[in-house]
């Protein structure tokens, strides 16, 4: 009994000194933490850099079975994902060889009517890297440039159909002008009924359609694609839809900006050509089995002489009479006058 007391009162006595070193040493550690604040910073960050090694050994299988129990639930749904993209990319096939029988037929028909065949459109696959609101609203920024053969003013696609232009291209990268900017105008053309019209951006998520003809309705639901003119944008490419938003016929865009990822730019390879100089042989009268009319004389220009210009009169000083000499001339007259006989004073003289 006495040697159970004794071991109890010892387990106490240590308890109780423990205890107090324990206080001791926290007592210790909030004065260093109240004079010297950054010391324990340090201590934190050198025990986590040294700790966090082994937090990531650790923290690996955890992750793996967080991601595999995780990705139980979505076994089934990846499941069903797959069989509907298996139909779809059957189905996508039938209407690939659908689209290259029609093609191959098309080509024969232009052949047998001797028609003139569509341009050749060819085409660069670039990515979005980036956007900005300089120099325009909004701008996407492409991975694609001069190396790439991309000049401004071609069209840039995607998936659905068109988004914008190119307006500047460097080295590497281009930047497009959205269809929506302000400052977008192209001509477009409103099918079935091939109604011309030109497509303009406001800086909204729809674009405005102005009809120069008159006395021409618009139907909503009508398609909106390029009309080609300018030679720069292939005809043919999707556009949009006709928009009634209450006030006035807008284009609901096929694209969306925003949501897209890799973009086609395209390649018209039809220059622009050059009207050919007229000829006689190219004038109504002639094509209707005329003779041409003569071309009309020339006219020499008369020209009218310059008046002449008086010379200005100058006095000329005249000249010194040379003085007579009387050795040379012995003979010359003199120049006094004879004496009169008549004047009584001329013996005086």
């Amino acid at each position: 009994m006495a040697n159970g007391t004794l071991r109890l009162t010892r387990s106490r006595g240590g308890a109780q000194f423990a205890l107090a070193i324990f206080a001791v040493l926290s007592l210790i550690l909030i004065l260093l933490g109240r004079v010297q604040p950054t010391l324990f910073d340090r201590a934190r960050a050198f025990l986590s850099d040294r700790a966090a090694p082994v937090l990531e050994t650790l923290r690996m299988p955890v992750r793996a079975v967080g991601q595999w129990a995780g990705g139980l639930d979505e076994l089934f749904v990846v499941y069903q994902e797959n069989v509907r993209l298996k139909e779809q990319n059957a189905r996508l096939r039938q209407w690939q060889n659908a689209a290259l029988t029609l093609e191959q037929r098309l080509k024969r028909y232009q052949l047998l009517l001797n028609a003139v065949p569509d341009p050749e459109v060819v085409g660069v696959t670039a990515q979005i890297i980036g956007r900005s609101s300089r120099p325009f609203l909004d701008t996407m920024i492409l991975d694609a440039g001069r190396r790439q053969h991309v000049k401004p003013g071609e069209a840039v696609v995607d998936e659905r159909g068109m988004i914008g232009r190119i307006f500047l291209a460097g080295d590497h990268t281009s930047w497009v002008i959205l269809l929506t900017d302000l400052n977008s105008r192209i001509p477009v053309v409103i099918r079935p009924r091939n109604i011309q019209a030109i497509m303009a951006g406001d800086n909204s998520s729809l674009g405005t359609l102005e009809v120069p003809a008159q006395n021409v309705t618009v139907r909503e639901g009508e398609e909106i694609v390029t009309s080609g003119d300018g030679a720069l944008v292939p005809a043919g490419l999707p556009v949009g839809l006709v928009h009634w938003d209450g006030g006035s016929f807008r284009a609901a865009l096929f694209a969306e900006a925003g949501a897209s990822g890799d973009v086609r730019i395209l390649d018209l390879k039809a220059p622009p050509e050059q009207p050919p100089a007229p000829s006689p042989d190219d004038l109504p009268v002639t094509a209707a089995g005329l003779a041409p009319l003569p071309p009309a004389p020339h006219k020499a220009a008369v020209t009218s002489p310059a008046p002449a210009i008086p010379a200005p009169v100058i006095a000329a000083k005249p000249a010194p009479a040379p003085a007579p000499d009387r050795a040379a001339s012995p003979a010359a007259p003199s120049s006094q006058t004879p004496p009169n006989p008549d004047d009584p004073g001329a013996d005086n003289q």
